[in-house]
Parts: C-alpha cells; sequence; structure tokens
C-alpha cells in the first residue's frame, strides 16, 4: 500500500522508460524519468488488460486517486465501461450550443443545409419556425414528451392544414433523431404519435385518363387561338409529359432538332442539390411530331436564349399560371386538368393503352426508380426504346385527336 510519502518521493531510475509504484486494488502510479507522476487503474474487459488515466500526482492526491479507483469499479459493475462512458460524457460536454429544441433544431438545420434544394430549405426552416420553436424553443429537447408535441401538431391539424401537420410532425422527428445522436435526448419521441394524427391523402393533380376525353382535350390544344408561344408549349405539354418548370424553361441550347433530342441539364430538374450539381442531364427523345412544332417556333424565339420567353421579358419564361389560363380557356380548369397532369395522364395510358415496360415509362418521367437488385436506375438507359415510346405516344395522340377508334393493347 503506498502512502503519500512514497508518492511524493517516488522515482525514476534513469535507465528506465518509467516506473510503477503499485497501491491496491489495481490503482499504481507511474513515473516518468523526467518526473511526471500519473496515477493508473487496471481493468479488464473480455479477458485484456487495459487502464484508465486517473489524474496526475499531485493535482490528483492518493485518497482521491483511490475514490476514483472505486468509482470506476463501481461503473464496471454496474454494466458500464468506465473509459467508454468518461468519453462519453466529454463528448456531452462539448455540445457547442446547448440542449434546447431551438439549439438542437439550428444545429441539425445547419448541417443540412447544403445539401437541400432552395424550396426543401424554406419549407424546413417555416416549419420550425412557425410551428415548433413558439412552444418548444427553451425547452430542453430531452424533457419534451410526446403528448405535449401531439398538442402543438394538432394545433396545426386545427387549420386545416393535414399535409403540413404531417410534414411537421417529420421535420420535428429528424432533430430528435439528431438529438438522440448527439445525446441531447434519450429516444426519439415522434414515433410515438404518429398513429394519432389524422390521415391526410394527398391531393393529386388533375389528369384526364380516358383516351376519349383525351382527344377532346388535345383537338381544344390544337384549336387554341392565343399566341404562338403558348400554343406551342402547350402542344408539347401532354406530348413530352415533363415537368412544367422544366417544359416553360427550355432553352434553344439544349435542343438538338436534328438529332431529335432534348438535353435538360442537372441544375433545371428537380433533385437534391448534390444531384443538381453533380448528376447526369435528363434525355428526352422528340418525337417528329416535337421536331415539327419547335421548327416552325425557331423563326420566332429562336435568336434569343428561351424557347417560350415571356411578353415582357425575352429573358424570363412563360410563367405556370400562363398555360394553366389557357387551359381554362379552353375549357379544362385545374379540377380537370392541370398542367403538371399531363405527366399522370401520359403514365397512365402509356402502360394501360399502349402496354409500355413501366420502367421505361418511369425512366422518361425522371423518376429515379430501382432495379430488381436495389441498383439506382440509370436514367440514359433504354434510350433506344424510350426513342420509341416517344413517337409511339405522339401518335397515339394524333390518332385520338382525330377521333380514331384505338385498339387497346395488354402486356403479355
Amino acid at each position: 500500500m503506498l502512502t503519500d510519502k512514497h508518492c511524493k518521493n517516488a522515482i525514476c531510475p534513469p535507465d528506465k522508460k518509467r516506473a510503477r509504484f503499485t497501491d491496491s486494488g489495481g490503482l499504481y502510479l507511474e513515473v516518468s524519468p523526467a518526473g511526471s507522476k500519473r496515477w493508473f487503474c487496471k481493468l479488464y474487459a473480455d479477458g485484456k488488460e487495459g487502464r484508465m488515466a486517473l489524474g496526475s500526482y499531485p493535482m490528483v492526491g492518493l485518497a482521491d486517486a483511490r475514490k476514483a479507483r472505486d468509482a470506476a469499479k463501481l461503473q464496471k459493475s454496474q454494466g458500464l465501461h468506465p473509459v467508454q462512458a468518461r468519453k462519453v460524457e466529454k463528448l456531452k460536454a462539448i455540445t457547442p450550443d446547448g440542449d434546447t429544441f431551438k439549439a438542437t433544431a439550428l444545429e441539425w438545420y445547419a448541417m443540412k443545409l447544403d445539401g437541400w434544394s432552395s424550396h426543401y430549405a424554406i419549407r424546413e426552416k417555416r416549419n420550425l419556425e412557425k410551428d415548433l420553436f413558439p412552444y418548444f424553443g427553451p425547452r430542453r429537447i430531452g424533457e419534451i414528451e410526446a403528448i405535449e408535441l401531439l398538442a402543438v401538431i394538432r394545433l396545426v391539424e386545427e387549420r386545416g392544414a393535414l399535409d403540413v401537420a404531417h410534414r411537421v410532425l417529420t421535420t420535428a422527428g429528424q432533430v430528435w433523431r439528431y438529438a438522440v445522436a448527439t445525446a441531447r435526448a434519450k429516444r426519439d419521441v415522434t414515433p410515438d404519435i404518429r398513429g394519432a394524427l389524422k390521415p391526410h391523402r394527398g391531393k393529386h393533380f388533375a389528369a384526364i385518363t380516358e383516351s376519349v376525353k383525351l382527344g377532346g382535350l388535345i383537338r381544344a390544344i390544337r384549336g387554341y387561338q392565343g399566341g404562338p408561344i403558348v400554343r406551342a408549349a402547350l402542344q408539347l405539354a401532354p406530348m413530352l409529359f415533363q415537368r412544367p418548370g422544366e417544359l416553360r424553361g427550355m432553352g434553344w441550347a439544349e435542343l438538338d432538332l436534328d438529332a431529335a433530342l432534348w438535353t435538360i441539364p442537372a441544375m433545371r430538374m428537380k433533385r437534391s442539390v448534390d444531384g443538381k450539381q453533380n448528376g447526369d442531364p435528363h434525355l428526352v427523345p422528340l418525337p417528329t411530331q416535337a421536331v415539327e412544332i419547335l421548327r416552325k417556333l425557331q423563326p420566332l424565339t429562336g435568336q434569343g436564349t428561351l424557347v417560350f420567353h415571356g411578353e415582357r421579358s425575352h429573358d424570363r419564361p412563360i410563367s405556370d399560371n400562363t398555360l394553366r389560363a389557357a387551359l381554362m380557356t379552353l375549357g379544362f380548369g385545374p379540377d380537370v386538368q392541370s398542367v403538371h397532369g399531363f405527366r399522370a395522364t401520359a403514365r397512365t395510358l402509356l402502360a394501360e393503352e399502349l402496354a409500355i415496360d413501366p420502367l421505361v415509362i418511369e425512366a422518361q418521367l425522371a423518376h429515379a426508380v430501382k432495379d430488381a437488385n436495389g441498383r439506382a436506375y440509370n436514367r440514359t438507359q433504354y434510350m433506344k426504346h424510350r426513342t420509341g415510346m416517344m413517337q409511339t405516344w405522339a401518335d397515339f395522340l394524333d390518332k385520338l385527336a382525330a377521333g380514331a377508334d384505338v385498339v387497346q393493347l395488354r402486356a403479355a
């Protein structure tokens, strides 16, 4: 057993790297040739010897070293590894901004921001600032209970915003999981209340999915008496079935009419920030009918950058409201056919009427589907199939517009 006098007089011979002076219960004082003295306690895990540093002598005296040894052994008897427990406490101590809900949420938001699109970032920030911070901002996130969160989410439901309520809960769940990962909370409470929310059925974009009714719409579009730019965009919307923003923002530089191909840059696609910056462009094969429409429009807008430029500014495309208003003029309001709904129209009839492989359809819709092995689908694959599909679709629309009988095909 060591005494304070032993500790004070302990030295390491110059011919040794270190000298150890044993106390009891695995405690010992290690002395270096330079004279530094440090306390260690032997610990065993899985049959292997390890050690735990307990501080330097004389800052930590013999009595305090023995207390630290006893505390470590008590932790080990309770199933905790003393060294790992100390590391966790140190990590908790360096949590930069505290453990309130607001501090945790802002730290999570800042960490995720670079990977989000601007639209998604704005929505997440709105969820936090409007529906969560006013109630939980200064509270310690680890002390907030599920029933409290449910009460706040129900306030959103009372506004009639059921879709927003579900999104707010999703945002809260991501903050809670980050809190768990950074030792601010013991568990994520959001799964406890998910089943207590009112169900929300997302409102789909209105779309005509019956061939006879679609034929009437195509005839109406082709008889549109508005300006040539809007008329061309209207004709291409159901034929190419890309997202409205992608169609309206079409640039002449993206088109190769000789090769009958429209290449939409990744930055203009609906993707994450990483997908926009590093993803491949989306390829849209152009049927002969689309090429003809674009060639007729080229003398009018071809000297500029945009295919469908606005009337007031040639540097900005026509608005989504312009195409929406044009459809309404033709008698097809947003509850009957939306511009975005042309995607659902094509997806449904290509599969049900023309028996096109759904994978090919989804690829042309720029959806990130996966193959049988779980790999992300490569949108540049099956270009031959997609080219044929786009021409078949344009021919199908011509037949519908002419009022021809269309024989339904079924996949074998």
